[in-house]
């Protein structure tokens, strides 16, 4: 018998579910391998909902909502559109295939196309294969739900879109281009700064070391370590006083 993929599936309760619904009753035939999760909008899907999905062994992620301009709650289709992109830019950081997450739109009358997008998504992870959930994966994977987690990200998830239509006090807004330059800036940075907590976790590390792991050069390295010292979240191996510093975890 041949892989079969695990999806865990996302849907919007007054357009993709009732879809999903429609396609049961039509008898449209579309493979079992999804597990439904309802939710009352695509809005609500919250970014760290993926990596906990691939975390628990799942070979993909689909979120299916209402079509733009069509959202029961007005907006909510375009939240998820921009949580999804942010999401699907931090797993291409993090070296893992962001098609494995899949955003669309289906409206409660397209029973048939309900069918044909889990269809194709399903056959697309089959060809795949598994989900390498290795421990370097793993790990990388971790970081990126601590990135999804914190407060900076959360925040400019949130508040990106009144950033750019709101001025500020001189009566100017941030241009679309300079506010994703700043998303993508800042969630590499949490990204690296997430590696680094879980690395030094794991045993107490040279920065050299910590560089060479992540593939940074040191000038590039430093700047984190400085920021992760100064938030408590790392520090200095007390037992390597005198010789070349090691970093582990914090309190």
């Amino acid at each position: 018998m041949g892989f079969e993929p695990r999806i865990l599936s996302f849907l919007c309760n007054w357009c993709a579910y009732a879809g999903a619904d429609l396609a049961g009753i039509s008898r449209f035939q579309y493979p079992p391998n999804t597990r439904v999760i309802r939710v009352m909008c695509s809005g609500r899907v919250d970014p760290i909902f993926i990596p906990r999905a691939l975390l628990a062994g799942y070979d993909g992620v689909m979120v299916l909502g209402c079509h733009p301009g069509d959202c029961h709650y007005l907006t909510g289709n375009f939240q998820a559109e921009r949580k999804i992109g942010l999401t699907r830019k931090l797993l291409e950081m993090a070296g893992i295939e962001s098609e494995r997450l899949l955003l669309d739109w289906v409206s409660a009358g397209e029973g048939e196309r309900f069918s044909q997008v889990v269809r194709e998504f399903v056959e697309k992870i089959r060809q795949k294969g598994p989900f390498p959930l290795n421990p370097e994966t793993k790990d990388r994977l971790v970081a990126v739900k601590a990135s999804l987690e914190g407060e900076k990200i959360r925040w400019m998830v949130g508040k990106g879109p009144e950033l750019q239509e709101k001025e500020n006090v001189y009566g100017e807004r941030l241009p679309r281009e300079r506010l994703d330059e700043v998303i993508e800036t800042t969630i590499r940075d949490e990204f690296i700064k997430n590696r680094i907590v879980l690395l030094v976790g794991s045993k107490p590390l040279e920065a050299t070391e910590i560089s060479k792991t992540l593939n940074l050069k040191l000038k590039e390295t430093l700047p984190y370590l400085v920021s992760l010292v100064g938030e408590g979240k790392i520090g200095f191996d007390p037992s390597e006083e005198g010789k070349i510093p090691k970093y582990v975890r914090g309190a």
